[in-house]
């Protein structure tokens, strides 16, 4: 018999990591290891463990005290743990979220309240788009101040920047101070994403220069710090990837001035993204900005001669083309939460989801695919490859931020094609230059709800990150549970909606507090569009999937409740005091289609 793994009985931490650690064998000890006065207390918290526990995956003993006083003591197996069926777990919770959100916001204006994920399709109407006619012979390219000037920009207007080189960009930091020496104040900054290089910005915000942020993705850095400190004199606008495109094209956000880092521009202000020195891969946060801005300003420190090749935002589209030193540096593009991950544990998880996945049915030919651009979610994609690589399975596309690992899985055949939103490596920007398959999406086409279809839509399969789930489904990826601001939704309920299958990937303990929740602090994605949690101590399915339950229940998963789960959490960690909050309101959070999921107020 191989050597046994002993651990205390009197240990939460201990069993429950017991499980993940691999071992064939384990002695859960009551005996030796427990003080005699503790005894009962280390039955009962066992007891209590392995009801819930997953230690089916090795062979696992109690040793507890001898039958007779000297003897030796008694080893007994621990019965195999039985998976839940479809009809062991809760009711479906709630379609609509119950969240204290007020029918009106100071410098916001009136709520319209989220209702449901698809509640408010129908017909729209985009808005019109202001454009300044040129004459043959004018001349475009101009020093910043020259084109802010002539841009008409005034105290109380929106200005726009993409992010695109993420923490490596520079355009924006260096627009803003700009801005800001020319005396202009109370600025709407609408940036598709803010990064820790951006801390410039907090000085301008404490200045009254920047009074109110429109954003859809955040890094935790110093502007969501400032934000949540109250700094910010009216509430940021929390957006999704889809749901910028659409309150610009439907006028809700009026860009008066939209400035455009582009890695390669020409004379007239045709320009791309994937070419230059800067190169930063396809721009298509920036295109509907491109076409509804008053203003269009294109900052480039690549500018060409004319025809700029190829042309991904024409000259049409362009007022005036600024020449600069640098506007940024497209190393910072990769992040810590663009690298897969290397924890053990982690990738653990990603197992299980690829496994998931491929059980669910969802492997085959003609599969479309996402993930997002945390690690774990990335070791998902490495593990999904290798499935179909060995089912010699070819699927229809992979879709939204690009890496390398979709990239491998182009170019090995196993995708027909990449629709691309942003690139989140180099690898990324590289293919975008050079592979016909490697398509760009505008952020609208991807994830606008209010159009004719996204590419969100056609998804069977997204690979999601949380900050916290609840016993209902519902995600948070933008405060932390103490209600500081980390986050933005990016393309989470976009994707989550549009979806087959939405599959959230996290450990369930992060630092000292369980993700799993009774009610999550900040609602991105309502339950309703989330399919599986996959966390190491087990797999919880929604209720409302009672198919996907079904098919598996035989699958060899470790699958639990939800609540299960929220109770391993509150043996490890305990139940944490509730984070307290002032009225006062320093966020709204907009659901995709332009209602209001919940507000961030500000942590006492």
């Amino acid at each position: 018999m191989s050597q046994r793994f002993t651990i205390c009985g009197n240990d939460p931490k201990a069993l429950i990591n017991a499980p993940l650690r691999g071992e064939r064998e384990v002695v859960i000890d009551l005996w030796e290891s427990v003080d005699e006065a503790e005894r009962d207390a280390a039955e009962l918290l066992t007891e209590e463990a392995l009801a819930f526990l997953d230690y089916s995956g090795m062979e696992a003993f109690l040793r507890r005290a001898p039958a007779q006083p000297g003897g030796a003591p008694e080893l007994g197996r621990v019965p195999p743990r039985s998976f839940p069926r479809a009809d062991d777990v809760p009711a479906p919770g709630r379609t609509a979220p119950d969240r204290a959100v007020p029918d009106y916001i100071e410098y916001y204006g009136r709520v319209e309240h989220f209702s449901g994920a698809f509640a408010h399709v129908g017909e729209r109407r985009r808005t019109g788009a202001r454009v300044k006619s040129r004459t043959p012979g004018e001349q475009k390219v101009v020093t910043l101040q020259e084109a802010i000037r002539r841009s008409g920009l005034k105290d109380g207007m929106t200005v726009s920047f993409h992010h695109h080189l993420r923490n490596g960009d520079k355009v924006t930091n260096l627009v803003m101070q700009t801005i800001a020496d020319m005396g202009f104040q109370d600025i709407h900054l609408a940036a598709s994403g803010i990064f820790a290089c951006h801390e410039p910005l907090v000085p301008l915000i404490e200045s009254g220069v920047i009074t109110q942020i429109s954003v859809n993705t955040f890094n935790p850095g110093p502007v969501a710090r400032a934000i949540s400190q109250g700094k910010l004199r009216k509430p940021a606008i929390l957006r999704s990837h889809g749901g910028r495109p659409r309150a610009v094209e439907s006028g809700e956000m009026h860009v008066d001035v939209a400035f455009i880092a582009a890695p390669t521009c020409d004379e007239m202000g045709n320009l791309n993204g994937t070419h230059g020195p800067s190169a930063c891969g396809y721009l298509s946060y920036a295109y509907a900005d491109a076409e509804f801005a008053d203003t269009v300003v294109a900052v480039t420190d690549n500018l060409v001669p004319y025809p700029a090749c190829p042309i991904e935002i024409g000259q049409n589209l362009v007022d005036y083309v600024v020449k600069v030193d640098s506007i940024g540096d497209p190393n910072g593009i990769v992040s810590g939460t663009t690298k897969i991950t290397t924890d053990p544990v982690n990738l653990r998880i990603a197992r299980d989801a690829a496994r998931l996945i491929d059980q669910a049915g969802y492997i085959k030919d003609g599969m479309t695919f996402q993930t997002g651009a945390g690690g774990t979610s990335l070791a998902v994609a490495a593990e999904v490859r290798e499935y179909m690589k060995e089912k010699g399975v070819v699927g229809a596309f992979g879709s939204g931020g690009i890496h390398s690992y979709f990239v491998k899985m182009l170019q090995e055949g196993l995708f027909r094609a990449l629709f691309d939103v942003q690139c989140f490596d180099l690898d990324a920007i590289r293919s975008a230059a050079e592979d016909p398959r490697h398509m760009a999406m505008s952020a609208s086409l991807y994830g606008n709800p209010h159009t004719k279809g996204c590419i969100v839509n056609n998804l069977d399969v997204m690979i999601l990150g949380a900050t916290e789930i609840d016993t209902d489904f519902n995600v948070n990826v933008i405060t932390g549970s103490d209600g500081v601001i980390l986050g933005a939704s990016g393309g989470h309920n976009d994707c989550a909606a549009g979806a087959k299958l939405t599959i959230i990937v996290t450990n369930l303990l992060k630092g000292r507090l369980c993700v799993v929740r009774d009610r999550v602090t900040t609602i991105t994605t309502p339950g309703e569009t989330v399919d599986v949690l996959v966390t190491e101590y087990g797999v919880a399915v929604n209720p409302r999937r009672t198919d996907l339950l079904e098919r598996l229940r035989d699958s060899g998963l470790p699958l639990v409740d939800i609540h299960t789960l929220r109770r391993i959490g509150e043996h490890l960690t305990g139940t944490p005091a509730p984070q307290e909050f002032t009225d006062r309101i320093i966020g709204v959070v907009e659901y995709r289609d332009g209602t209001v999921i919940d507000v961030v107020r500000q942590p006492k």
